[in-house]
């Protein structure tokens, strides 16, 4: 059993504790938006058809997106040069500040009835203390510098299956809180003040409970007793460009393709119910559960770099059997193909802290988040053009789009596969 004492190192807890406010959020935000989106459409249109309303709700979402990648770009950056000047906690409680903000505002849309649009004040707020990025990229941060290089893709990969164990119960409940409501109390409500006291409880927490951990010095004594190691290897640019690039890749084909079916959820066939959302939310969070196991029995055979290749290829086939999803059954079944989706990002991130010294981790992991933010913007805007567009013929077009770019991904990460295989001397990349 831990003492508190040793509770208050761990940065679990606020993981756990967002994860699960995060999940009542996002199911919340997904039938407010339907319903108002629908509402809309029907005030505005005499006939109303199914098309108008996904294009109204996916036109809410790619806007909501954007704001949500794009505000975050400069306060992130800022937070993560603060974080490496030694205050690690400050990346991880600004944002937790703005989470609990624009809950606060969806909170408020529901009390008070007003405009779904209200919402993108709430992004913003939340874009302007860092976003995820800034609060992601410090948790894996304090994970690099509180684990060995041997064993630091297992601990990020720990880290990533508590999220996704919170994200599975989050979201396995949240569909049934929706719906309890009472006179006094709109559909939603009690959704949406869970979550907003739970990420207050995050933010006391970590502002006043959590101590920083030890930092690790083995990452430290490799430098000082193994020179060559770390300036032949350790600072590897290519190795670095080639990660960021994999990274990229993937990141397009996963946020284009989970954006999209949020809206996609919604139509028919499926035309989803807030319990099977939350169902459907849930099956992928088990994918973190998956991914985990897979990287425990795996890791003692195969090297980082197939790791990320098995998880790409998987996510690869889950997501292209979605496009051809006309049953929730369905669904389910091109969910059990993504088993390993998640392997791939937690590896990525653990292979390039090896490459930078301590003092740089923050810097490099926010700089990844950021790369990600960009691709975003670009791919958010194409992604719903595109299933605007193909949404009489081939409404899963879009998904088939996500599987051409992860077989694309495979590419720079076995390109730093071969780099390793030829280095004389050495059988696996760096800290591998």
């Amino acid at each position: 059993m831990l003492s508190f004492g040793k509770m208050r190192k761990r940065i679990e807890p606020v993981v756990l504790c967002a994860q699960i406010a995060s999940a009542f959020f996002d199911t919340c935000l997904q039938m407010v938006v339907k319903e108002r989106c629908a509402n809309m459409t029907d005030a505005l249109y005499p006939t109303p058809t199914e098309d108008s309303r996904q294009k109204a709700m996916s036109n809410f979402y790619m806007i909501y997106n954007m704001l949500a990648k794009f505000i975050p770009i400069l306060p992130a950056i800022l937070l993560a040069k603060v974080g490496d000047r030694g205050y690690r906690k400050i990346p991880i409680v600004i944002p937790l500040v703005g989470y609990l903000v624009s809950r606060v505002v969806l909170l408020l849309v529901i009390l008070m009835e007003l405009p779904v649009q209200v919402l993108f004040g709430g992004v913003v707020v939340h874009g302007l203390s860092g976003g995820f990025c800034s609060y992601w990229a410090g948790i894996m941060a304090l994970v690099s510098l509180t684990s060995t290089e041997e064993d630091r893709s297992l601990h990020m990969m720990h880290i990533e299956l508590v999220y996704g164990v919170a994200g599975l119960i989050g979201s396995l409940v949240s569909g049934h809180l929706f719906q309890l409501y009472s006179v006094d109390f709109k559909q939603g409500t009690l959704l949406v003040s869970l979550s907003v006291f739970l990420y207050f409880v995050c933010l006391i927490y970590t502002t006043f409970f959590f101590l920083m951990p030890n930092v690790s010095t083995s990452a430290q004594e490799r430098t000082e007793t193994n020179g060559f190691v770390t300036e032949r290897y350790s600072r590897n640019i290519l190795n670095i460009l080639l990660l960021f690039a994999s990274g990229i890749l993937y990141d397009v084909a996963v946020g284009g393709g989970m954006e999209i079916l949020v809206t996609f959820e919604m139509k028919e066939p499926l035309n989803w119910s807030a319990t099977q959302v939350g169902y459907g939310n849930a099956a992928g969070f088990l994918v973190f559960l998956t991914s985990f196991l897979g990287v425990m029995v795996m890791s003692r055979w195969v090297s980082d770099v197939t790791l990320i290749i098995i998880g790409m290829v998987s996510f690869a086939a889950g997501i292209y059997f979605m496009a051809f999803v006309t049953a929730t059954y369905m669904f389910y079944l091109a969910r059990a193909l993504t088993l390993f989706a998640l392997i791939p990002m937690p590896t990525i991130r653990a292979l390039l802290s090896k490459q930078v010294n301590g003092s740089s981790y923050g810097i490099t992991l926010i700089s990844l988040q950021l790369s990600f933010k960009i691709a975003s913007l670009a791919y958010t805007p194409i992604y719903t053009k595109v299933y605007q567009a193909t949404l009489d013929w081939f409404p899963g077009f879009v998904f088939t789009l996500s599987s051409i770019i992860t077989v694309l991904a495979t590419i720079p990460v076995s390109m730093v596969g071969c780099r390793a295989g030829r280095a004389e001397g050495y059988e696996r990349i760096p800290g591998d």
